[in-house]
């Protein structure tokens, strides 16, 4: 009888990074291979990479290294490295001079090739490559297995087309590619047939999707698609790029009962200066204009956004731009990074870079602005009754569940682990910066 193959999946970087991993471990799945409990029992173990922030790359790094015992330990475990750090040459030249133990490499675009890889792997013995630059193909109806039975990622486009200055996604997941609207429709009816309700919509610009199919459906025509699923309950979607945020996905966010309160509109500096020399194709002006008449139109959204601090050439004056547009747009919650250099972007060679200590400084000034906004946001709940998706045990407190609201406020309150993956009524009893405590309303 043969011995059940294990595998392990490590996967850092954003949400379509975890929704590749769904699907790595899908296939592996159809291939008879259970998941590991730990890296000493697996016998594939396959590490899917981000590049966009520097310490994801050296997470990667360190990992790598310590695989070389086990290897030592076990000569038939094999090691594959996929995502958007494999669509790098430089970074595949150092795997292969320092992680000579790695046994496969791929990319993003190849992800279905994998039980192929696997079954060429077991016919050689030297390290195996297989990155494609890009694929003007979608593949279809790959198996994915869900981290959740009640809530699901659904990928609509692949891609990007923006070239932010400081930005790696368009040279390691290639130009947009939309998916047909009927085929993201016929997984969302699948979807909920399962018992999912709630599905969130990927795409690294999902304003712009449609733009390449032959019927031009707009994302906003897809929304209102989606709303009509009989079962789904809530539709998420991110990330949404300000140039292209139009009047008519602002009408179907409203009129469409099943999407979420929640937008998250990415401004990343508030200095018109800056933002030309990131290449966003919008101005200060713009944003807090689209700000205004997204609370207007839905005055009980929640907004978050991303913010880059130190951006080569960033002055102090620069940055009090961007502090005047958080305090402006009183986000309810925010990705804050500090510019960090990725080789191969344009950013990466300004002359301009700001030092360590004035990042850091400024990175403070800004949690400090942004940190009281968003008590005050969270604070005004008190009171209020929330539709909440439970979604776990709280990781703090056991007696406690943990939750999503409309808002994607996480909530947490006392309740039954027979309430994970239903939406139940909760009263808002008190609030702290980033979370809620909450009471169930029987």
């Amino acid at each position: 009888m043969n011995k059940e193959k294990k595998y392990l999946i490590q996967t850092w970087g954003c949400q379509m990074n975890e929704h590749d991993s769904e699907k790595i471990e899908g296939i592996l799945n159809s291939l008879e291979y259970i998941e590991a409990s730990n890296k000493e029992e697996a016998d594939l173990i396959i590490y899917n990479t981000c590049l966009v922030r520097e310490n994801a790359e050296l997470k990667v790094y360190g990992n790598l290294g310590e695989l070389k015992r086990l290897k030592r330990e076990n000569p038939n475990l094999i090691i594959a490295v996929c995502g958007c750090m494999m669509q790098k040459e430089e970074v595949r030249d150092v795997i292969k001079k320092k992680y000579s133990h790695v046994d496969i490499i791929f990319g993003t675009h190849n992800i279905h090739k994998l039980p192929q890889l696997i079954l060429d792997h077991d016919q050689k013995t030297n390290m195996l490559i297989d990155v494609w630059e890009d694929s003007k193909e979608i593949i279809e109806d790959l198996p994915t297995k869900r981290k959740y039975d009640f809530k699901a990622f659904i990928n609509i486009m692949y891609g990007c087309n923006n070239f932010c200055t400081y930005c790696i996604v368009p040279y390691t997941r290639g130009r947009e590619k939309s998916r047909e609207a009927k085929d993201i429709l016929e997984e969302a009816i699948k979807l909920s047939k399962e018992g999912y309700k709630e599905i969130t919509l990927l795409g690294q610009n999902v304003n712009s999707y449609g733009k390449n199919l032959e019927d031009k459906t707009t994302f906003p025509e897809l929304l209102y698609m989606l709303n009509d699923v009989e079962g789904l309950e809530r539709i998420r979607f991110m990330t949404s790029h300000p140039k292209d945020l139009s009047n008519e996905l602002i009408s179907a966010m409203k009129d469409c009962d099943k999407v979420c309160n929640h937008l998250h509109l990415p401004f990343q500096s508030g200095s018109n200066r800056i933002l030309k020399k990131m290449n966003r194709k919008y101005n200060k002006e713009q944003y807090l204009n689209l700000v205004e008449k997204v609370r207007t139109e839905i005055p009980d959204i929640a907004l978050t956004t991303d913010i880059i601090v130190g951006f080569p050439g960033e002055t102090e004056a620069d940055f009090q731009e961007t502090i005047d547009v958080v305090k402006k747009s009183k986000f309810d919650s925010a990705f804050t990074f500090l510019y960090s250099i990725r080789e191969g972007t344009p950013a990466a060679k300004d002359e301009e870079q700001v030092p360590d200590d004035v990042k850091h400084k400024r990175f403070d000034k800004l949690l400090d602005t942004l940190k009281p906004i968003s008590l005050e946001r969270n604070t005004s709940l008190i009171g209020k009754k929330v539709k909440v998706l439970v979604e776990d045990i709280s990781k703090n407190d056991s007696s406690k569940l943990s939750g999503r609201t409309d808002t994607s406020k996480l909530i947490h309150f006392k309740g039954d682990g027979s309430l994970i993956g239903k939406i139940v009524d909760v009263c808002v009893i008190d609030a702290k910066t980033w979370t809620l405590e909450g009471e169930l309303v029987e």
